[in-house]
């Protein structure tokens, strides 16, 4: 099968004053030659082709200080130890079956781990 004639496009970067045998990289254009044309074709800023939008990345964030992970792991030992200390009744109030404070703040604890390691980076 025969392969089909080349066919120069305007704005393509073709430059017809090449010789056979160089490739582009190693010819260079002339002193009076402007070298490739470029396309007028203008994509306006921030958007994309298909009229996707382009989104701005924040900038890098630094890592969190080493106090954030030593601070989310005792948040949520401490909510644990104050969990299974009640159920041992070992807290003071829980031997008449306690009004369910301890377990709130121990909650509330684990959930203070959690809002902590969620800001961790």
């Amino acid at each position: 099968m025969a392969k089909p004639a080349k066919r120069r496009v305007e704005g393509s970067g073709d430059d017809s004053s090449q010789t056979k045998g160089t490739s582009k990289s190693d010819s260079k254009p002339s002193s009076g030659d402007p070298g490739p044309t470029r396309s007028k074709r203008v994509t306006p800023a921030g958007t994309q082709p298909g009229g996707a939008r382009t989104v701005a990345r924040p900038a890098a964030r630094k890592p969190s200080p080493r106090w954030v992970p030593v601070l989310m792991f005792s948040l949520w030992g401490i909510g644990l130890l104050v969990i299974v200390l009640n159920y041992m009744q070992i807290l003071p109030g829980a031997e008449s079956g306690g009004n369910g404070w301890y377990l709130v703040a121990g909650l509330g604890s684990i959930l203070a781990g959690i809002i902590v390691a969620t800001q961790y980076h």
